[in-house]
């Protein structure tokens, strides 16, 4: 048996190796029109700004180191040209030479990746300081120009993983950094109240955001040097970054015939292959499908595309691994804060026809005596099952391993009251008695049954359209004065009980507090006493302020 693999980075390089691992009878042979192969295009922003020291260290083996290692043949700078899938044949050409080759296989394997994007107007010429960020070559161009001509200003267009992660590491060079972002949010997969936390602090750090917007036109010859968006703002830049997204490379496997799914990627069955027999497709050129829904959803991660290479390479020789599906499970790091998310957003949610409980839970990642820091989680459930169907969370420290635990739960379809029971590792310096999964689960477990939560987006709309409600300060005279919510009613916890009659049992109620303890405790004491609709303000003055702080800056 052959078997030819298109494409050499994370997920081509794992088919060949699985492949090989499970026989030795197998011909294997790899092609990539690039130069690199198997490296880390999520490090490369590290490299750029001085965190990483070599780029050997994003390289760490080439095509010599596969043939010694697993008798695999790559083949850089070779770019497959055509496939005939009736003869079994590809037609491959040689970069370096022009040479035009036949090979011929049994099996194919579609790992060609996804092209970076080049959004209007910057497809309509040629710019010797404009710039992707997907290669190592594009790493190299990147600091070749940079020794060159040493910028200054850096604009970045599109604002997801590689955009946020190039704009902490240019800032740290020492430039000014803009972001020019299509969506009026950063991280679009994220929901905009958590994507704000995201922006406050890249604001805090120098960075310019224009949100809501696009580049309109570019001035300068051969190199830009302005641009002017589409709201009139005027921005000079020494150097373009593009992170505006990836489309997946499909055009070789659409000519044989195979099916391209609804999210624009390849389609795939749980053993990854396509609908053309002896065809897969792994990594970035493949759509994955839920965990939740079972739908097909495109992520085009480094870790998806590593574990469906290990599964199509195990298929190829026989094994029986498949392919259970994705969260879409993604952290980085922006400056010092983490950012962290799994599942469902809530806009996903309801989208898929979820009625939801959303929980925003601000606590400490380990004790505070010993330098806890604040997380703030975005928990979701749905209403009629109980299952966590989502998780989105900030915070400074001790937010990978909280996304962690929630992805694993989620996966094995934890209802909110499980996440309680779960036995996970306390000490001070690690965790609080009750980890803030505990009190995650806790909090939507209560809303679940008799405890309901509001948002801060709901009881700012409830307000607005002026339906009848009451708002309970349950907090300090002090704090209260400080800030509090609309028409709010101040009466603290330790009087509540002795002060209940000045509120209506009939009105729908809302208590709060800081963050939502207190303000669940004073829920408690109304519920008891006979009031007949009480919400706690979900992530209680705290979160309400962000998400006013939030519509007032995007109004």
């Amino acid at each position: 048996m052959k078997i030819i693999v298109i494409g050499s980075v994370a997920a081509g390089t794992s088919v060949a190796a699985k492949a090989r691992r499970n026989t030795e009878e197998a011909e294997i042979v790899v092609y990539d029109q690039g130069k690199d192969i198997s490296y880390s295009v999520c490090g490369i922003p590290y490299k750029i700004g001085g965190e990483v020291d070599s780029v050997d260290r994003l390289t760490p083996r080439d095509a010599k180191w596969f043939k010694k290692r697993y008798d695999v043949s790559i083949f850089t700078e070779h770019k497959v040209t055509k496939v005939d899938h009736d003869s079994k044949k590809i037609q491959v050409k040689d970069l370096k030479t022009g040479e035009i080759k036949e090979d011929h296989y049994d099996v194919l394997v579609f790992a060609t990746g996804a092209a970076p994007l080049t959004p209007p107007p910057f497809d309509q010429g040629e710019y010797d300081n404009v710039f992707h960020v997907r290669n190592i070559q594009d790493l190299r161009d990147i600091e070749s120009y940079s020794e060159a001509n040493q910028p200054k200003k850096a604009l970045i267009i599109g604002a997801g993983f590689i955009g946020l992660e190039m704009a902490e590491q240019l800032v740290y060079k020492g430039w000014n950094v803009t972001i020019v972002q299509l969506e009026n949010q950063v991280m679009p997969p994220m929901d905009a109240d958590m994507a704000f936390r995201v922006e406050e602090v890249l604001m805090a750090n120098g960075v310019h955001l224009h949100l809501g917007d696009t580049v309109k036109t570019i001035e300068g010859e051969g190199v830009v040097k302005k641009v002017v968006t589409t709201k009139g703002a005027n921005i000079e830049t020494d150097i373009v970054i593009l992170a505006a997204g990836v489309r997946p490379n499909t055009e070789l496997a659409k000519e044989i015939g195979v099916t391209i799914g609804a999210t624009g990627a390849v389609a795939v069955n749980s053993k990854l292959q396509t609908n053309v027999p002896d065809v897969y497709a792994v990594g970035d050129v493949a759509e994955s499908f839920s965990v939740i829904t079972g739908k097909p959803i495109y992520r085009p991660l480094g870790s998806t595309a590593n574990k469906m290479g290990r599964i199509a390479g195990d298929v190829i020789t026989g094994g029986d691994l498949e392919h259970r599906g994705v969260l879409g499970t993604g952290i980085f790091r922006v400056f010092n804060l983490h950012v962290g998310q799994t599942g469902m957003t809530e806009r996903e949610a309801k989208a898929a026809g979820y009625s939801v409980e959303v929980l925003y839970n601000i606590k400490p990642d380990h004790a505070e005596y010993l330098g806890g820091k604040e997380l703030v989680i975005k928990a979701l459930a749905d209403k009629a099952s109980g299952r966590v169907l989502g998780a989105q969370i900030v915070g400074f420290q001790g937010v990978d391993k909280r996304i962690d635990v929630l992805a694993t739960a989620i996966t094995f379809k934890a209802k909110a009251e499980d996440l309680f029971h779960l036995d996970l590792a306390y000490a001070p310096p690690f965790a609080t008695t009750k980890d803030p999964i505990h009190y995650t689960g806790m909090a939507l477990d209560n809303a679940l049954h008799g405890n309901p939560l509001m948002t801060p987006a709901q009881l700012v709309e409830t307000q607005h359209k002026g339906e009848t409600i009451q708002v309970v300060d349950t907090r300090s005279a002090k704090d209260f004065e400080k800030g509090h919510v609309q028409d709010a009613i101040h009466i603290p916890l330790g009087e509540l009980r002795a002060r209940a009659g000045e509120l209506s049992k009939e009105i729908p109620t809302v208590t709060y507090c800081n963050k939502g303890v207190t303000g669940n405790a004073a829920q408690n004491v109304l519920i008891n006493l006979g009031f007949q609709e009480v919400y706690n303000l979900s992530g209680g003055n705290k979160n309400y302020q962000s998400y006013l702080k939030m519509l007032k800056r995007k109004s």
